[in-house]
């Protein structure tokens, strides 16, 4: 008896061992995912996501979610969701197998001139110009695209009525939001809301910023989007709310009239692409540069086999700040709203340029800018947003948009609850001077009057070698934005990450014609050293990006929201 249980033991105890147990719980990384099959919301701010949740829920589909989200981001995220800004939204429709872009950016208004907002004849006087008149205050506007762009994708693909879609944002701004720790902060570091009386009375209290904790309540913004439920972009462009926007600009020698506003339009675009590794990548073409930037570094970094290499390696972080450097260089001087500039897009992406780039790239030495040649600066602010959304038959939606600086141009329109952007600041204003080097002195993005200035903002999908979406995802971050999106494309697919490694990975960011090389605090500092020793002058930044996005494997979604900003989330249709 005594050695049949010794056997049994025996059998036990070499059992276990041949075949250890794989657990579950033995997780690969601490950056999880959220994982379902049916819809699914990633933004800034996680009551909003729950709101395009809901919209999905009612039988909406992915545009109708990305409606309501963009509107409600306008209450829950104020220094960058809005209805006084504008943007790019990506949009695919699964039955038709079809992508569109469309361009909703801001653009100047027709009665917009340079001498008349600086006293000075430009580009000749810039350096004696208050370039804070185009940053803060009414001069600063330009003609809001926002509603427009939501509403077209809305009229063109949408499922479920317009006052169905908006209502549960109209009971959001109703009712308040909780002022979150961030939102509080957000307010009290920007001044030029002060500056404004309607601004003021909206963010702070006896000349506070509204505390944290408190339930921050929108009614003028609530009556504005129950007149865009109720009568479309007419509710917004036309009738009570544009009379409010020409009083306000004649009583602050603005220069948004009821006619800019009548007369906008948005832009269906067919997206830019390329091809990276088989996967064909989508992103948004002028006036935004960030595509271009984006697609000439994944041109560049298709040269390379980067799987030999570790997602963190010296040479890695090396090659993408060469080839980001380059994409920055091609959108630096050409590119420009193709309404009044012909932007060469099929030279800065052909092979011939890429070629012509890459001529001088060394692996153990970092360029000069004065040997990365134009195809022939401005500050942009960091504080824009995206979403990603897809629904349960598979149309998606990447959308960026943004009011330009935190909070704006800091005007609200009186009555109306709507913050404005300072999107004139965006504009090159030392056009032509060929002693300048970088994209203030682009003749392609000179000001205009009616014209879209460049921005950084680069929606992306990206589908598989079978054709299939693969990836949704886009960042805020101004002139970051490339950088932070291409880490996550290159993390996916070369490096074989998961979203929320891919989202974390250490991020670096290389413009041109500036030397130095930023680079975010998590990075290995003995990496850092070795590519300062090889000429990238290297700079510590602060967090880059907060990337939106959603990965989808195997028909299964994937959705991560970056944590380098606070009160994202991820909502998800139950299974």
């Amino acid at each position: 008896m005594k050695t049949k249980i010794i056997s049994l033991l025996t059998i036990f105890f070499v059992c276990t061992h041949a075949f250890p147990q794989v657990s579950y719980i033995d997780y690969t990384s601490p950056f999880h995912p959220t994982v379902n099959k049916s819809g699914m919301v990633v933004s800034q701010n996680i009551e909003s996501s729950n709101i395009g949740i809901e919209i999905l829920n009612m039988g909406g589909n992915a545009i109708d979610a990305a409606v309501a989200v963009g509107f409600s981001l306008a209450i829950t995220l104020p220094r960058a969701g809005n209805l006084g800004g504008g943007g790019f939204m990506l949009v695919y429709i699964k039955e038709k197998n079809e992508i569109f872009s469309i361009d909703y950016r801001s653009k100047s208004p027709l009665r917009s001139n340079l001498k008349e907002i600086f006293n000075a004849n430009l580009p000749q006087d810039y350096n004696s110009i208050n370039r804070d008149l185009v940053r803060y205050g009414y001069k600063a506007n330009a003609v809001p695209g926002t509603v427009a762009g939501l509403l077209s994708a809305h009229k063109e693909f949408g499922k479920l009525p317009l006052e169905q879609i908006l209502q549960p944002v109209i009971e959001q701004a109703i009712n308040g939001i909780k002022v979150s720790y961030d939102l509080h902060e957000a307010i009290k570091s920007t001044p030029q809301l002060l500056e404004d009386k309607e601004s003021k009375n909206i963010y702070f209290q006896e000349g506070y910023p509204v505390p944290i904790g408190s339930i921050m309540k929108r009614k003028d913004l609530a009556n504005t989007i129950q007149l865009i439920a109720k009568n479309g972009t007419a509710g917004f462009y036309q009738g009570e709310v544009a009379e409010k926007f020409d009083q306000a600009m004649q009583n602050n020698n603005g220069f948004i009239s009821k006619d800019d506003l009548k007369e906008y339009t948005v832009n269906f675009q067919i997206p830019i692409s390329t091809l990276y590794r088989g996967n064909k990548i989508y992103t948004q073409g002028p006036p935004s540069g960030g595509g271009v930037t984006l697609l000439t570094a994944l041109n560049i970094l298709e040269t390379y086999n980067l799987k030999k290499l570790r997602s963190d390696s010296t040479i890695t972080y090396h090659l993408i700040a060469e080839a980001l450097r380059r994409g920055h260089n091609n959108r630096s001087h050409y590119v420009g709203d193709p309404s009044f500039y012909e932007v060469p897009i099929e030279k800065l992406l052909s092979i011939k340029r890429t070629q012509e780039l890459k001529k001088n790239l060394r692996f153990k030495k970092a360029t000069p800018s004065s040997k990365i040649k134009p195809f022939e600066v401005i500050h942009e602010s960091k504080d824009t947003t995206h979403f990603s959304i897809i629904d349960k038959d598979g149309n998606a939606v990447s959308n960026t948009y943004t009011l330009g600086h935190s909070f704006g141009s800091g005007v609200t329109i009186p009555g109306t609850g709507v913050l404005m952007n300072n999107q004139m600041n965006n504009f090159a204003l030392q056009h032509g001077d060929s002693s300048i080097k970088g994209r203030s002195a682009s003749l392609a993005n000179k000001f205009m009057p009616g014209k879209r200035p460049m921005s950084t903002m680069d929606p992306v999908m990206v589908f598989n070698k079978n054709g299939e979406l693969s990836l949704i995802t886009g960042s805020p971050g101004g002139s970051f934005i490339p950088a932070a999106v291409l880490r996550v494309i290159t993390g996916v697919i070369d490096f074989e990450l998961d979203i929320g490694e891919a989202t974390m990975l250490p991020r670096i960011h290389k413009d041109w014609p500036y030397v130095g090389l930023e680079y975010e605090s998590t990075m290995n500092s003995s990496i850092a050293k070795q590519l300062n020793k090889i000429g990238h002058k290297m700079e510590k930044s602060k967090t880059m990006g907060s990337t939106q996005s959603i990965h989808i494997v195997d028909q299964m979604n994937y959705g991560y929201s970056d944590l380098r900003r606070p009160n994202a989330g991820v909502a998800i249709q139950i299974d």
